[in-house]
């Protein structure tokens, strides 16, 4: 394990496989793995009631909650992969929101002043790899994952999400960036594919990741 303090943060729509990836790294390369915070949003149940009373205060939770976890991660010695970062929660989700005018203006200008705060007060990612994939393969892996909440996400807002996730990786430039097409790659049971997205992730972070544990 490399002792160089080194970062590596993983986007994507849901279902383009992050998880996967973030576990992947963490077996390969003996790696410290953040996951999303699991512990529940005590404003979700009442959010997906009623969108507009809501979404400013989930949006809000979920920024605080992952503001702790970059906190956190910021702390760790040697190298880390995080799945999935604040700026998706902001650039992507509560963007949405605002656009589907479910977060009004005078509460969207409160949580881009709290966005750019802690933008001020964190360190980006050495790495940022960013996962896509087909809107029909999003859709099959979140039928298959059977995630209660996924499975009635309207077609015309996983777009929406896809457009966004676009238009941000487009003007992203905090960090390196890989981008990885996830539709056909079979990394966990395929070894060239293994093999490849290595030498690519190792090509951008030649002295940073440590040697592989296993192959």
């Amino acid at each position: 394990m490399h002792s160089m303090k080194r970062s590596i943060a993983i986007a994507g729509n849901m279902g383009t496989g992050k998880s996967t990836l973030v576990d992947f790294l963490a077996k390969t390369y003996g790696i410290m793995p953040f996951y999303e915070p699991n512990d529940e949003n005590p404003y979700l149940g009442d959010f997906y009631k009623d969108m507009k009373r809501w979404a400013f205060q989930s949006q809000l939770y979920f920024l605080s909650n992952k503001f702790r976890l970059h906190q956190e991660l910021d702390r760790q010695p040697g190298v880390v992969a995080l799945d999935r970062t604040i700026f998706e929660d902001a650039e992507i989700f509560a963007t949405a929101l605002h656009q589907m005018r479910k977060i009004s203006k005078r509460d969207w200008a409160t949580y881009q002043g709290m966005y750019g705060a802690i933008l001020d007060a964190i360190k980006p990612p050495d790495l940022l790899i960013y996962l896509r994939c087909s809107m029909r393969t999003l859709r099959k892996r979140i039928r298959l994952r059977g995630r209660a909440m996924e499975r009635d996400v309207p077609l015309a807002y996983l777009k929406r999400l896809e457009r966004l996730y676009e238009e941000w990786i487009a003007s992203y430039k905090m960090s390196d960036v890989l981008v990885l097409e996830t539709d056909k790659l079979d990394y966990i049971h395929d070894l060239v594919h293994r093999l490849d997205v290595m030498e690519r992730i190792e090509a951008v972070l030649p002295d940073g990741i440590g040697r592989p544990t296993c192959q």
